[in-house]
């Protein structure tokens, strides 16, 4: 490359610091690890210095070695990369003080195409394949890599775990039942056996630390709710066996797979965890994860119009053609609107625009990093996954979540909540003028003014109940109860909302509709949601209770159905059908 130190120099006429920059890196490298590159892109910067290169080479017995800069795949691409490149640095094509590459040859050439830019240097093309066969890079999938948690002497992390569950045991529930013990316990073996008692100690690690320095902590999120491991740590602060929520939901014993608990904190002191974790466990080790936004078909018509320098007021009317709907291509929809079929056909300027924007669709636009995610390793994270700085200088992977937690790291997502932010100044504010202390986990869930203040739909301000269809939402069903609200949140979605579903649900509460029950078998079950199957936890229990599937069997029923997964499912029809039949339901 042209910019490198030692071609820098040459182009310069500086041969003595070229010398010495090249004699320099041959010593940090070794000697069989530096090489000097040539490349020939039609480039006359690149011509001037190939021969001063191979002269360096033979004076200083390091080898040289022919390569090619590839930006793109195929040499047809070079129009579409510039635009791209365009798009990135805020440009315009027909700018003359911007970012180009004066070649169309920066892309994967074939060894016959290497061949011919190099006739005369078949050694230093050679050396393209014994550097090849130098490189090995192995990643391992199947197996999970944890950092363990550092816990005190005498004590393995299963040992410390038990300890601190079984101190949170007698806190929460002061003498429990046999019961509740034989849930624990459950718990407890199942993360035993899956290797998982340092996750556990590294998330309460974080809540403690929080809890502890004054950041407000929310009280749950996610299927983790389900665990009374995480209740007892105060991880969550949600009863799982008073709302029967379900620990293989969160944790299936039959499906090996590493625990996602996703913990809330206040935004503006979210970060201050974020160091600690840094600190705690080396900043090596420890590294945020990257996101990288991509194109889509609107967006890549906004931005090529702008880079290609047309009207606005056009471009916009050919982006308002695209159907906003999701996963949209402009080949979708192209097929989908008439009107945006036909400027295509009409108007070689559009034309043009659209295939343009269809072949940058899905191309990574730029690069950030990921809203909450981190990942914390046992070594260096450079073992396992490539790193990056980002433009506020934050160290984080070069690879996605999805790669991440495939690779087999430990991912956690630390949000930061605004609603947090609010109620803990709220309780400063309220201490201040009234020197009262609040303890926002001690709150009465059945008080009768606040339910009447959420019957009214006054809810501006309130977490996931404050816009207008919630509030409206809420006006009509009148919660009488947390159940209520628990539903009210779970109804408010696009399936139940365009199923029938709200409406049903509501006339059944009030009385309007009769309650009825699929089978006789599931009252128990649906009883709190007045017959209607609400809840992902209602799918595993009628499984379990219908078709005698074990709580293992019936997550991957539930995970199936959430991601209509259609191979998955159809396998399960004929089981759950023909295992319904065996225990005495009618087919």
């Amino acid at each position: 490359c042209t910019a490198g130190e030692v071609a820098t120099y040459l182009l310069n006429g500086d041969l003595d610091r070229a010398r010495q920059a090249a004699g320099t890196y041959r010593e940090i490298f070794g000697r069989d690890n530096f090489f000097l590159e040539l490349q020939d892109h039609g480039l006359e910067e690149q011509r001037r210095i190939n021969p001063e290169l191979l002269k360096l080479s033979e004076e200083l017995s390091i080898p040289a070695v022919a390569t090619n800069d590839v930006h793109y795949v195929n040499q047809e691409d070079a129009a579409i990369q510039d635009i791209l490149l365009c798009i990135q640095t805020g440009k315009m094509v027909n700018d003359t003080n911007r970012l180009r590459f004066h070649s169309d040859q920066l892309y994967l050439k074939s060894a016959r195409e290497m061949a011919a830019v190099f006739p005369e240097l078949p050694e230093v093309l050679a050396r393209t394949v014994e550097i090849a066969e130098r490189c090995q890079v192995s990643l391992s999938f199947g197996q999970y890599h944890l950092p363990a948690y550092p816990v005190p002497e005498g004590h393995t992390p299963a040992s410390y775990l038990r300890e601190l569950c079984y101190a949170g045991l007698r806190r929460r529930y002061g003498e429990p039942e046999q019961a509740v013990i034989d849930r624990l316990e459950y718990e407890l073996r199942v993360i035993e056996a899956m290797g998982y008692p340092s996750y556990f100690l590294i998330v309460w690690d974080l809540v403690r630390f929080a809890r502890e320095n004054g950041i407000l902590v929310g009280p749950g999120r996610g299927s983790a709710a389900g665990s009374l491991v995480a209740y007892c740590l105060g991880i969550t602060n949600i009863d799982p066996l008073r709302y029967g929520l379900l620990f293989e939901r969160f944790l299936n014993p039959e499906r090996v797979s590493l625990p996602d608990i996703d913990t809330d904190f206040c935004y503006e002191l979210r970060e201050k965890v974020i160091e600690y974790v840094f600190q705690r466990y080396g900043a090596d080790r420890v590294a945020q994860i990257a996101t990288f936004g991509t194109l889509a078909a609107r967006a890549a018509i906004r931005d090529v119009g702008r880079v290609l320098g047309l009207p606005y007021g056009d471009v916009d009317r050919v982006a308002r053609l695209v159907p906003s709907e999701p996963h949209m291509t402009v080949a979708r929809a192209l097929e989908a609107s008439p009107d945006l079929f036909e400027l295509y056909e009409s108007d070689l300027t559009v034309k043009r625009l659209l295939d343009i924007a269809a072949r940058l669709e899905g191309v990574p636009r730029h690069a950030s990093t990921h809203a909450a995610g981190i990942v914390i390793a046992p070594e260096p994270l450079t073992r396992f996954v490539p790193l990056h700085r980002v433009a506020d200088g934050t160290v984080a992977t070069q690879f996605t979540k999805e790669a991440v937690e495939e690779l087999g790291l430990l991912k956690m997502d630390l949000l930061g909540l605004r609603t947090l932010t609010v109620i803990g100044e709220t309780l400063k504010i309220i201490r201040r003028l009234h020197e009262v202390e609040i303890n926002i986990d001690s709150l009465p869930l059945d008080d009768p003014p606040t339910y009447a203040l959420l019957c009214r739909g006054e809810t501006a301000g309130v977490f996931q109940l404050e816009s207008s269809g919630m509030r409206n939402l809420l006006r009509e069903l009148k919660p009488s109860t947390f159940e209520d609200l628990v539903a009210l949140v779970a109804l408010y979605r696009p399936g139940p909302l365009g199923s029938g579903m709200v409406e049903d649900f509501i006339r059944r509460k009030h009385g309007k509709t009769p309650v009825v029950y699929p089978h006789p078998l599931l009252e128990p079950i649906l009883k709190e949601t007045y017959g209607v199957i609400l809840y992902q936890e209602q799918v595993m229990q009628i499984a379990v209770r219908m078709a005698g599937y074990s709580m293992g069997e019936a997550d991957t029923l539930r995970k199936a159905m959430g991601k209509k997964i259609r191979e998955l499912l159809l396998p399960h029809r004929e089981r759950f059908v023909a295992r319904c039949v065996e225990r005495g339901s009618e087919r």
